[in-house]
């Protein structure tokens, strides 16, 4: 199938998706060497950064959704309704599923009496009180979704393999810097 050329992401759109792809890289790495967070755990080195990038993450997934919602890209004719559903289904997912794990990850930090940084300027507010219940239950259903973000992460790239290997339509090339070739 050839190429098809249809309207593109944005450069606010793909700096948004780029950037936080690279964040939620760099926090999965930090997530993995850091220490689990336990009785003693103090609120520094990798565990301290956990917060200040999810603070940062959380700020950019807000403008992203809200750019989205503001700039629809329409689907190429080329896809199928069930890749359109798929797609939908995906990438909303996404969004509310990297929400979630940053709110929860937040609420399970005040819950430890910790502070939750933004571009370390100002701390953001408690959204669960010190020492609360619920507020430690957050901290287990973000560490859960972890591996749920992560299989969506896993099905996002396999959708973007199957559109530039096996279509070849041009859905990947959308979100690509380099403009698709003629």
């Amino acid at each position: 199938m050839a190429l098809t050329k249809a309207p593109g992401y944005g450069m606010t759109a793909k700096v948004l998706h780029w950037g936080i792809f690279a964040l939620l890289a760099i926090q999965y790495a930090i997530g993995s060497f850091m220490p689990h967070i336990g009785r003693r755990t103090l609120d520094e080195g990798l565990v301290a950064w956990h917060f200040v990038v999810g603070g940062i993450i959380l700020f950019v997934i807000v403008i992203r959704l809200v750019w989205r919602l503001l700039h629809p890209v329409p689907y190429l004719p080329t896809m199928a309704p069930w890749e359109r559903v798929a797609s939908g289904i995906t990438h909303w997912s996404l969004y509310g599923l990297v929400i979630a794990m940053t709110l929860l990850g937040w609420a399970a930090t005040n819950a430890r009496g910790w502070e939750v940084p933004l571009f370390g300027l100002v701390n953001l507010p408690h959204i669960a009180p010190n020492g609360s219940e619920w507020g430690h239950e957050a901290g287990d259903i973000h560490n859960f979704l972890v591996y749920v973000l992560l299989a969506f992460v896993a099905l996002h790239v396999a959708g973007a393999l199957y559109h530039y290997f096996v279509k070849r339509d041009g859905v990947v090339a959308r979100m690509l810097f380099a403009p698709p070739p003629d």
